[in-house]
């Protein structure tokens, strides 16, 4: 049987729109909230995606 590993899921959410993804990131490594550029369907742009509770 697998471990119960540190990694856990969390929604990623538009700073200019209502749109999120769904992603997973090691809670042990990685303390801060994630932030990233991914592509934003509703705007058909790239933006700012930032970790929400």
């Amino acid at each position: 049987m697998a471990k119960k590993g540190a990694r856990e899921n969390v929604r990623l959410k538009s700073t200019e729109s209502t749109s999120c993804y769904w992603t997973r990131k090691n809670k042990r490594n990685t303390t801060e909230r994630l932030e990233l550029k991914k592509y934003d369907p509703l705007l058909r742009k790239h933006v700012t995606f930032k970790e929400a509770k």
